[in-house]
């Protein structure tokens, strides 16, 4: 197979990861699974090799070798060699976290045991004749120098493979003797037997140790062979998983079998593929293919399954589909239909997302807690463009290329994030606070435009934002009313002279026992105060809005379109002016953008519907509108996923740009010039 570049995984990817069934293993035919991989429009298998099971003739002691591979062949080398043909990469999947419990029998000490001792069985009650797989010790040597390395080590001493893999490598907490002395040894102290007790940072500590092994095994071995990492939104020290691999990937879950009221919020693809952009990375999002694992043999409804997939794409994200079994092994063929669908339009917009970067202009300060998430939902319902962005990666060089900052409820502030907020926002930057500002930071109160000394309020509901003043920045669309829901804890405050109160608080009419009834006693007995909710101060050459109250908790919480208006109002206002990059708003459309030599990419997703979607509900008529510079002309306008030329027009400075209709995706390029452009077309908005 030709090689191009030394560093393939650098070029677009479209990953298909069969999940192999030991019994279908004589139903695997190497020739028809690369032909069948490529049909779908993937140009990458992620295939079973070692772990719980060898899937090829293993020699390393303890490595267990799925015993209904064929005997007189070679089947993965094979399947590799038929890939290769095909001009289709291989991965190498591993899974050293589980092995069978004959190994247990001979090894106990290399196995996980819970705070009784015990060690952890899987499947305990599975019928059928199986053997049981029992958990591994994350520190201990299956998953480090008496299996996992020498497995590694053979498979590629044996095989081309081009990448390696490891599914399920996370720490699960372990009791056993040698977890315990490690422990002893880290922090001086005996390990609880409550594993909530642990101290914060051991979980990601035996993690880090084991793949670093891993790593350095891999790279002695073969330096230029890629090794693939998990990363999640909630692990604490996310930027370890980028420091010791050179592919990493987030794992999207829908799981749907919880039930309606517990279904993933459909922002995860989105905030897992942005976390990764902002580490450095062109991440993959790994999608299951089943609306739960206990329903794995059957598959997502289509159009939440375009919904969820196309997420990835659209947000700079790179496609990994993970399927249970081969095509031929797949019953339920929406599954194939929609991989194949969704490959095809990533592979047309690929080419002009390689090398793009976010030209978002907010960024969203994360942290695992609920407030980031409100904020999050708030900027995706009014297609407003943003980065998600961590305090250990965050300079000021990489600070200043965002107008606005959002920091949630409950960010754990230091002295060094505080000092980059202050010379942000006097150079000109723009800065969203909410909630409690802890007293030890005076910085934080300048910037707010509010005195030191904080009161909080018990927790209010049925009481009100009031808007403040008659030319109101924030009031834009909701001109009708003076009045928005609130509900909450209020830090009751003092503004500084200078500051603006936009908006004050109605306190609650009545305790929840009576608000709705009798009517004829829902009269407010206070219906003004000079309580704030919302303040903008101006400081030096940039301002900062201060909500005294949790505002990500009503978006969130409710999601109420005025609570979303007001924010949009308060993102153009601290812009000063419109955003750049708009677009009709419609509940449900999604809106990223990437900016790339003289092209800009705008990807609009649909998720418009109630979720689970059933069916796509497409979206017409749609208005992208762009601001340009000073003497900027537009020279093409392409829909890259239908590939029509689309209608649009310049108005003044305003490029205009009609979207017909948007089904699950679309990919919008502009290509700019500097002179007059003969291409300009009617737009009918």
């Amino acid at each position: 197979m030709e090689n191009n570049s030394p560093r393939w995984w650098e070029r677009p990817l479209r990953v298909i990861q069969t999940n192999l069934q030991v019994r279908d293993t004589g139903r695997i035919e190497p020739q028809r699974l690369a032909a069948q991989i490529k049909a779908m429009n993937a140009n990458t298998l992620v295939f079973n090799v070692g772990g719980i099971y060898a899937w090829y003739p293993t020699e390393v002691p303890f490595h267990t070798r799925n015993e209904y591979l064929p005997r007189d062949r070679d089947l993965l080398g094979e399947v590799i060699d038929a890939c290769h043909e095909q001009e289709i990469r291989f991965i190498a999947r591993f899974d050293f976290s589980k092995a069978d419990d004959s190994i247990y029998q001979r090894k106990p000490h290399w196995f996980m045991r819970d705070a009784k001792r015990e060690p952890e069985i899987i499947g305990l009650r599975r019928p059928g004749p199986w053997s049981l797989l029992m958990t591994t010790c994350p520190n201990g040597e299956y998953r480090n120098e008496a299996v996992a390395i020498p497995v590694l080590e053979e498979v590629m001493e044996r095989y081309p493979i081009d990448g390696i893999f490891f599914n399920n490598p996370m720490y699960f907490p372990c009791h056993c003797g040698y977890c315990q002395r490690l422990y002893r040894e880290r922090y001086g102290e005996e390990m609880p037997d409550d594993a909530l007790r642990f101290q914060p940072d051991w979980g990601d500590y035996c993690m880090r140790t084991n793949m670093e092994r891993l790593y350095r095994a891999i790279k002695r071995k073969n330096p230029d062979m890629p090794m693939v990492l998990y990363y999640d939104l909630f692990n604490d020290r996310v930027t370890d998983r980028f420091e010791t691999s050179d592919l990493q990937c987030s794992e999207p879950q829908n799981i749907l079998s919880r039930g309606h009221k517990d279904i993933p919020e459909y922002w995860r693809p989105v905030l897992g593929i942005k976390l990764g952009h902002f580490l450095g990375a062109r991440p993959f999002g790994i999608v299951h293919s089943c609306p739960g694992m206990e329903w794995r043999h059957t598959g997502l409804p289509v159009a939440e399954y375009q919904f969820w997939l196309s997420q990835i794409p659209a947000h700079g994200g790179q496609l990994w589909h993970s399927l249970t079994g081969v095509s031929d092994t797949i019953t339920d063929k929406r599954i194939l239909r929609t991989v194949t669908e969704i490959n095809a339009m990533a592979a047309r917009a690929e080419n002009a997302m390689e090398g793009a970067r976010s030209c978002a202009e907010v960024a969203l300060l994360w942290h695992k807690q609920r407030s980031a998430e409100g904020w999050a939902e708030g900027l995706l319902q009014k297609q407003i463009p943003f980065d998600v962005v961590l305090e250990d990666r965050l300079d000021a060089k990489r600070l200043q290329g965002y107008r606005v900052l959002i920091i949630p409820e409950g960010y754990p502030y230091s002295e060094p994030l505080v000092r980059l907020l202050n010379d942000y926002v006097r150079q000109g930057g723009g800065l969203i606070l909410e909630g409690e500002i802890p007293h030890r930071f005076p910085g934080l109160f300048a910037l707010a435009g509010i005195r030191p000394g904080l009161v909080p309020s018990e927790p209010l509901a049925a009481s009100y934002f009031r808007f403040e003043g008659d030319d109101h920045p924030l009031r834009r669309g909701l001109e009708e009313t003076e009045l928005l829901a609130h509900r909450g804890t209020v830090w009751y405050c003092e503004p500084e002279p200078a500051t603006r109160v936009l908006a004050t608080l109605v306190p609650p009419f009545s305790p929840l026992d009576g608000v709705g009834a009798p009517p004829e006693r829902a009269s407010m007995s206070v219906s003004r105060t000079d309580i704030p909710l919302c303040c903008l101060h101006r400081y030096e050459a940039g301002q900062a809005a201060y909500f005294p109250t949790s505002f990500s908790h009503l978006l969130y919480e409710f999601r109420l379109e005025e609570h979303l208006v007001l924010l949009s109002n308060l993102i153009d206002t601290l812009m000063g002016g419109k955003r750049p990059v708009r677009v009709t708003n419609v509940q449900g459309l999604q809106l990223a953008a990437f900016c790339k030599e003289n092209q800009l990419i705008v990807n609009l997703v649909n998720g418009a519907g109630r979720r689970p979607l059933t069916t796509t509900i497409p979206l017409r008529q749609l208005i992208l509108e762009i601001d340009l510079r000073p003497g900027q002309s537009v020279e093409r306008v392409m829909h890259l996923i239908s590939g029509a030329e689309p209608r649009y027009a310049v108005e003044g400075r305003t490029l205009k740009i009609e979207v017909p209709e948007l089904n699950v995706w679309e990919s919008v390029l502009i290509t700019f010039g500097q002179g007059e452009s003969d291409h300009e077309q009617p737009c009918a908005g």
